[in-house]
């Protein structure tokens, strides 16, 4: 392991406040050198670590200008940042990083008869089609990140995406571009620009003389994106200076505005899914099927399916035989005609196993898969991390399945695996392979220098680019001698001498390149496994390996709702990157790495970037790297304050349990007391609530008293003599909703179970786990587990009430108990819908003509799975609105101080607008308690259970 970086000297913090000085001298408002800031930008998608001095938003394009003037008389670089999703690090810098995502988001105009979009650079891609498909058209290169990429990040790398292959690249769309180049000249480029004095004129001059240069090494197939695209200003193609900006990465000019070439939408999509027995014979099949005029030809690798499968909850749709497919997507004025197509396609196929599918909502599954690839693919197939590095590079597409198979070789030679997948219509091929980083003495750099090279020289050797759609950034730059000769680098080289010759913009990119193998953020960072509460059981014990699952794919700032998604509740609610899952897992990042301003578990700028985690669990299952930040925000609570003074809610709130078993001895005046003006304010005061949340009231009789008490059901009554069941009541439902579990009691003897309650004694610590008591939270664990697993091990199957209860029961108990016991219990633990669907004969009552508002609670979504209660509701004829997101609650995060105002802004991001307008004999499903408080307290509208509803319709 190579030597801890140095500490920011006196001097470099003393530069750095001199530079913010200096912007906000210039009327830049959002300045932030804030250490959460530069922890939260010191990356971005790629394995790049580089901590810059600040941060600017802009807010108009003269906000651009002006800091960009700052840096050149400060001589500070500056990089130019969109959605922070680059994989080739090409979006992180030393000096000041410029992010337009926050401000400049606005689409200006759609000239529909001329097909263009007038756009600020920040505008995220899927923002940008929303705005043009009310005119039937699009925008056509979309990038698997087309729902949080920006499209001036799109130009700065050139991307493409899946249907490239019909709509062409980035540069293809684009008509003109505003931008100022490092000189800091202000220019509007298009087609046919005339070069009169000035950065064009000179550039004019240049190309001139070197005309043989730039027609026999550039532009020679369509996904060649290394280096700069200078054939767009060949005279035969009119000097399109806008053509030859995008790629470029950010180090020739800025991009203050674009208009870009919108194209008409096809009615109508479909997918024909073809399987191969290896990824290389469908790459032999590609260039067979390209005369069909597909819009889209995609490989997909069965490791990166099965990765999925692995995730918890995650639905897989089915998909033909093989090991290797290729997604193929045509489009037509009908679904006859591409059905018409689609027989065609098979006729060339030459494939094992095929699908057809021209059912919208089964496309988008398939594409899910395909656009999660870059997540997918960071764990090898047997668990192994995997990393970005040698990622997208591209061959002529004849070439393709050859090239596959050296690559093979290669990755063999040098013991390491890769997971492929990619565009494979064009020739590109996306892959994370398992660099040993962090490992020897070099921490790894020495194993990933020598292969990225040998692969570099494979690459050049099929007459292939090294970058296919991401850019070179400091990943690839240092390579390109490797593909280009002398002469094409040093006419680069040249070119950034015109647009930026103090070498402001980028620098260490392209030109004058940055090593590959520096800055490797997994080589900086340090393990940790020792005095950890949670065992990390696929991390190999190693906090720093969990969080640095994380790579920055950004899908957190995605809007995932409106497909049932619930990660990240409280990006939408604030629009800030500190909210974002990347966001705090780059902080917990930096708090591993050396030199920087996040020194360990205590630091404010980690609290402050877990302050708004709900801890939902939304990422254990909507992050395709399976970050689970719900766990590492535990870890941090359980570290910083182990031993030491907690906030108040920790011990009033994050106790709970305790205090609601205090409470049933005499609820009636604990009632009356805390619904007392006085007595309320007081008691929430004290327990850390906002004043204006209201406490729930307590049972008068829990569960567990009545069921006690009731009378056994009559000698063969419903239930009596049949198969047992364990009905496990949490505390909440037992002290607060004692009527959900004796509706889930009726429902199961109504399906023929003998229902039997576990002791009083079977907690499993949520409210402890949430505020990072785990100690604590491992004995109340571990004794459910012991009282649990008999009935487990009887074959007694564990049915629970609360959702966010019983995921603890199949997630947490086997972080924090762990052992055969937790897994027998975990493997025996059933929500209501899974066991009543594997209940033979049991038939759901009629819910027909039913208008159901489902809300899953947010662990039952992404730790359980919600597909089951989905199917029964189905079943039995009900119409149903699956709500994504969060409520806002979270248990007890929504009633602290410091979090009612968020709480209400992400329950308006979906559940409030739902049940305004219901009509009143329709039904809000709500198994959560959280939920339910939060429809009752903001809405004034009771959420039913499903048991409840069952119950309420049996005979």
């Amino acid at each position: 392991m190579s030597a801890p970086a140095a500490p920011p000297s006196t001097d470099s913090a003393d530069a750095g406040r001199a530079v913010v000085d200096e912007l906000r001298r210039a009327g830049i408002s959002d300045v932030d050198d804030s250490g959460l800031a530069r922890a939260l930008y010191s990356s971005d998608g790629s394995l790049y670590r580089v901590l810059p001095r600040a941060v600017v938003r802009p807010r108009s394009a003269d906000e651009i200008v002006a800091a960009l003037d700052v840096c050149r008389r400060l001589g500070v670089p500056l990089t130019a940042r969109g959605a922070g999703t680059s994989i080739a690090g090409n979006a992180v810098g030393t000096g000041v990083v410029l992010d337009t995502s926050r401000h400049l988001a606005r689409v200006h105009a759609i000239d529909a008869e001329a097909r263009t979009a007038t756009i600020d650079p920040g505008v995220v891609q899927s923002a940008l089609q929303t705005a043009a498909r009310p005119h039937g058209l699009r925008f056509g290169p979309d990038p698997s990140t087309h729902n949080r990429c920006t499209v001036g990040g799109m130009i700065g790398n050139n991307a493409c995406g899946s249907r490239a292959l019909g709509y062409g690249r980035t540069s293809d769309n684009v008509v003109a571009l505003d931008v100022v180049t490092g000189t800091g000249e202000r220019l509007t480029v298009g087609p046919g620009t005339v070069p009169v004095d000035g950065v064009l004129a000179d550039l004019h001059r240049l190309v001139a003389g070197d005309l043989g240069t730039i027609r026999t090494e550039l532009g020679r197939f369509g996904r060649q994106v290394s280096g700069y695209s200078l054939e767009h200003l060949l005279p035969e193609r009119g000097f399109d200076v806008a053509r030859a900006l995008v790629g470029s990465e950010g180090t020739l000019a800025l991009v203050l505005g674009a208009t870009v070439r919108l194209v008409t939408d096809a009615p109508v999509r479909g997918l024909v899914v073809l399987g191969y027995p290896s990824m290389a014979e469908a790459a032999d099949a590609t260039p067979g099927l390209l005369p069909h005029e597909p819009t889209a030809v995609e490989g997909l690798d069965e490791r990166i399916v099965q990765r999925l499968r692995d995730v918890p909850a995650a639905v897989v749709p089915e998909l033909p035989r093989g090991a290797g497919w290729l997604i193929v997507e045509l489009t037509g004025e009908s679904v006859a005609e591409v059905e018409a197509k689609a027989r065609g396609v098979l006729t060339d196929a030459g494939a094992v196993d095929s699908l057809v599918i021209t059912d919208p909502a089964h496309a988008a599954a398939i594409w899910r898969i395909r656009e999660d690839g870059a997540g997918l693919a960071n764990r090898t197939s047997d668990g192994a991390p995997a990393h970005a590095g040698w990622e997208d590079a591209a061959v002529p597409v004849e070439q393709l399945g050859a090239y596959l198979r050296e690559f093979d070789v290669l990755l063999d030679q040098h013991g390491l695996q890769c997971v492929p997948y990619g565009h494979f219509g064009d020739g590109c091929v996306h892959g994370r392979i398992d660099f040993p980083l962090g490992a020897g003495p070099d921490a790894g750099r020495g194993r990933y220098r020598a292969f990225v090279q040998d692969a570099a020289r494979l690459v050049a050797g099929y007459g292939g680019s090294l970058s296919g759609e991401h850019g070179d950034g400091r990943a690839r730059s240092e390579l390109l001698p490797l593909m280009y000769s002398p002469a094409a680098i040093s006419l680069f080289e040249r070119v950034k001498a015109v647009f930026d010759p103090d070498d402001v913009l980028n620098p260490g990119v392209l030109v004058r390149p940055v090593p590959v193998d520096d800055d490797i953020r997994m080589a900086q960072a340090s393990h940790r496994r020792e005095n950890l509460a949670l065992a990390y059981r696929h991390d190999g014990g190693d906090f720093s390996a969990a969080v640095h699952r994380c790579t920055g794919v950004g899908k957190c700032r995605a809007d995932l709702q409106s497909s049932g998604g619930v990660m990240c509740p409280s990006w939408p609610a604030t629009r800030n990157e500190k909210d974002t899952t990347r966001g705090r897992a780059r902080v917990l990042q930096e708090m591993l790495a050396p030199g920087g301003p996040v020194t360990d578990w205590r630091s404010p700028e980690v609290h402050d970037a877990l302050d708004l985690c709900l801890s939902c669990k939304g990422c254990s299952r909507d992050c395709p790297t399976g970050v689970d930040m719900a766990s590492y925000k535990a870890e941090v609570l359980h570290q910083s304050y182990r031993r030491r003074l907690r906030p108040l809610s920790h011990y009033t709130l994050g106790r709970l349990p305790f205090w609601a078993d205090v409470a049933a001895r005499m609820p009636r005046v604990v009632n009356a007391v805390l619904s007392s003006r006085l007595g309320g304010r007081v008691a929430k005061w004290g327990a850390g609530m906002d004043q204006r949340r209201d406490v729930p009231p307590f049972a008068r009789r829990t569960f567990r008293q009545e069921w006690a008490s009731r009378t056994a059901p009559a000698p063969g009554g419903a239930g009596v003599g049949g198969r047992a069941v364990a009905l496990w009541v949490d505390s909440f439902t037992d002290h607060f909703a004692p009527e959900v579990a004796h509706a889930v009691a009726r429902v199961l003897e109504s399906a023929g179970y003998e229902v039997q309650v576990p002791g009083a004694d079977t907690c499993c610590g949520l409210t402890w786990i949430t505020t990072g008591q785990l100690d604590k939270a491992r004995a109340i664990l571990s004794s459910t587990v012991d009282a649990l697993a008999p009935l487990a091990d009887a074959g007694i199957p564990i049915v629970g009430v609360e959702p966010s209860c019983t995921a603890a029961l199949r997630g947490e108990s086997l972080e924090l108990v762990g052992g055969d016991a937790a897994e027998r219990v975990a493997r025996g633990t059933r929500t209501l819908a899974e066991l009543l669907a594997d209940t033979p004969g049991w038939e759901p009552p009629s819910l027909a003509g039913l208008e159901i508002v489902a809300q899953p609670h947010c662990h039952h979504a992404s730790v359980l799975g919600w597909s089951a209660d989905a199917a029964l509701l189905q079943k039995a004829g009900a119409e149903v609105t699956r709500l994504g997101g969060c409520c806002g609650l979270a248990g007890n995060w929504g009633v602290e101080k410091g979090h009612h105002d968020v709480s209400v802004t992400i329950a308006e991001q979906q559940l409030l607008p739902a049940v305004r307008d219901l009509p009143d004999d329709a039904v809000v499903l709500a198994d959560g308690f959280s939920c339910r408080t939060q429809l009752d307290q903001l809405a004034g509208r009771r959420g039913q259970h499903l048991a409840e509803l069952l119950a309420d319709r049996l005979g």
